[in-house]
């Protein structure tokens, strides 16, 4: 199985993340997989954006607080500039705008009931996409409301995918997944060779220079993901050789 390369909010490296550009970017880049994350507006617009609020990624006013946009209209929240004059994107126009595989990563519970009715209207987008998330709840009520759709778990470390009640097998029951999602952190080559044995691949993350890719090939695992998929490309490359 080929090592994949992951565009971290599209390619943030080069263009504001999360936005329309940015996963320009990185499909021309040729990544395996874009990552983005999915939030839901106070009138049901499903949108891509990492944080609660848009004040880390609006290009001003300076020091205008705008609040969470679970409470702010899509009409509010879609006339943010979020730098280079890019705007934040709905899910449609993600989808829209790009040919990879994506993965979607619920950063609001609030937007399932909005994703279970997206993806059976927009079955193409259904299959080039794999829910992620950290929450054992959200990843619970996206395999009872969207089974169709593969899931992933994230972990920030392996360490705590063994804390887990019940283990990490309990973990992967619990979600549904089938792909895990997990930092560096207590990830060792003997753990990856038994999840793959278990029958689940594994992407590390996150890749930030040469040497943390050089560690996720070491380990064996299936792919990783960087902010600036261009360079990790060519580390990969390198790397190969």
């Amino acid at each position: 199985m080929a090592f994949a390369i992951v565009g971290h909010r599209g390619a943030m490296a080069e263009a504001p993340e999360n936005t329309i550009a940015s996963y320009r970017v990185a499909e021309e880049v040729g990544v395996d997989e874009l990552e983005t994350d999915v939030r839901i507006s106070s009138d049901g617009q499903l949108f891509l954006l990492h944080d609660a609020t848009l004040d880390r990624v609006a290009a001003g006013p300076e020091g205008k607080e705008l609040g969470p946009v679970a409470e702010l209209t899509w009409t509010e929240i879609s006339s943010v500039d979020v730098g280079g004059g890019e705007r934040v994107p709905t899910l449609e126009q993600m989808y829209e705008a790009t040919t990879r595989f994506v993965q979607l990563e619920i950063k609001d519970p609030a937007a399932i009931d909005g994703l279970a009715g997206f993806f059976p209207r927009h079955p193409g987008y259904a299959e080039r996409t794999i829910l992620t998330g950290f929450s054992v709840e959200a990843m619970a009520a996206v395999a009872e409301k969207l089974p169709e759709i593969p899931r992933g778990i994230i972990v920030s470390a392996w360490t705590r995918a063994e804390a887990h009640p019940g283990g990490y097998r309990k973990l992967i029951e619990q979600t549904g997944s089938c792909r895990i999602h997990s930092g560096a952190e207590g990830l060792t080559a003997d753990v990856v060779r038994q999840l793959h044995d278990d029958g689940f691949p594994v992407h590390g993350w996150p890749t930030r220079d040469e040497d943390d890719l050089r560690h996720w090939i070491e380990l064996g695992v299936d792919g990783t993901t960087s902010d600036d998929p261009r360079t990790a490309r060519r580390w990969l490359a390198e790397a190969l050789r």
